[in-house]
């Protein structure tokens, strides 16, 4: 247990990571493949050992791996990744199942099981969906199952996706209320510039992620077989950080030893004690359907993080929505301040909006007369 009344120390993070009863670990694809795109069975395999010494000390472990469009575009001829919607789908649609496969076979040397989960974006979206594919990790994990979770590639549209598995580890890290999130790429750790470059040093510790680009210049993946880079890392860091868990980033080749406790790669310090999972959905997975734009003293008081968003608050509203929706509000700058689920409808808000909870009451009844957007379902950013 870390001690949140004082700054907990890089040792402490380690230590907290190495006893997490929950661990979520994400793999990218350019760590499960060789040069030519193939998926490299020897990788996938060293992985699977990591992850089964963890599992039979006692640890929960969900994974979440890229890699099918990388094992797929092998098998059907390509060169390097398609660059077209329809042919990754289509690769990603033949490359799961080898994925899938050679995890089964790996794993059941060790006596494990494996469950698949494919999710897309909407899954986080909607609050039942959400709920759902929580009831369904949490009991793969009672039942000592490893699930082996990726994005839905077959079926994701570049409009609607996670975009990158870096943050849907930290979203499903969310979503089982994991202990610790491992984040395995093709990097040992953090670096204060790309490692190629002569004056790049390492970081061994994060203690605050939020100020850490300031020192950092991170890029994006150039191996041609992964979507990411140091900066989805960062972000899903920040994600998991922010919601109390701590984050630890190596390459694949030290999961074992990020798994056991040993001094490798980089850790992320967590900022907050956990939220509620409902709390995290609306502030990290949920996606606003509109906007509600309040004037000045309104956005003092949310900003304030203890107030409700009241109708008397609101001068603006965009977008689409119906009641229970998640929304931005926003200033009147159009500077977002929160996230929060709303109790109007969209077209109900400018008949309310400027009102007092009075007012709402004496012209449009008792049903109307509360907050639009309650505390208890709004987010700070």
């Amino acid at each position: 247990m870390i001690n949140k009344a004082v700054e907990p120390t890089e040792d402490e993070i380690r230590r907290s990571i190495s006893n997490a009863n929950t661990i979520v670990v994400k793999v990218g694809s350019s760590s499960l493949t060789d040069l030519s795109g193939h998926l490299d069975v020897q990788k996938l395999r060293a992985l699977v050992t990591a992850i089964s010494r963890a599992q039979m000390s006692g640890a929960n472990v969900v994974l979440v791996s890229s890699g099918a469009i990388a094992a797929g575009f092998g098998l059907l001829g390509f060169n390097e990744r398609p660059k077209d919607v329809p042919t990754q789908q289509a690769t990603a649609s033949v490359g799961q199942g080898l994925l899938m496969y050679q995890y089964e076979s790996a794993f059941a040397e060790f006596g494990i099981r494996v469950g698949q989960m494919l999710l897309t974006a909407d899954v986080t979206i909607s609050p039942s969906r959400y709920r759902n594919a929580q009831r369904t990790m949490l009991r793969l994990l009672e039942l000592g199952v490893v699930p082996i979770v990726n994005e839905n590639d077959a079926l994701s549209s570049n409009e609607i996706r996670f975009g990158d598995n870096d943050r849907l580890a930290a979203l499903v890290a969310n979503i089982v209320r994991a202990d610790a999130l491992v984040l395995l790429t093709d990097v040992d750790a953090l670096y204060t510039a790309p490692p190629s470059e002569p004056d790049a040093k390492r970081i061994s510790f994060v203690p605050d992620v939020t100020r850490a680009l300031d020192d950092v210049k991170v890029g994006s993946s150039i191996s041609g077989v992964g979507t990411g880079g140091m900066i989805t890392k960062m972000d899903a860091a920040h994600v998991a950080a922010v919601s109390g868990i701590p984050t630890l980033l190596t390459c694949a080749s030290n999961a074992e030893g990020a798994l056991s406790g040993k001094a490798v790669g980089t850790v992320f310090a967590p900022l907050n004690s956990r939220a509620s999972s409902r709390r995290l959905w609306i502030g990290f997975a949920s996606n606003p359907h509109g906007s509600i734009i309040v004037d000045s003293g309104a956005a003092a008081a949310v900003r304030g993080g203890k107030a409700s968003l009241l109708a008397a608050g609101i001068v603006g509203v965009a977008g689409d929505f119906s009641a229970s929706d998640p929304v931005w509000i926003d200033d009147e700058h159009g500077n977002h301040l929160a996230k929060g689920l709303v109790a109007f409808d969209s077209d109900e808000i400018p008949q309310v909006m400027g009102l007092t909870t009075d007012d709402l009451e004496a012209t449009l009844g008792r049903q109307y007369a509360h907050p639009v957007v309650h505390r208890d379902n709004l987010v700070l950013l």
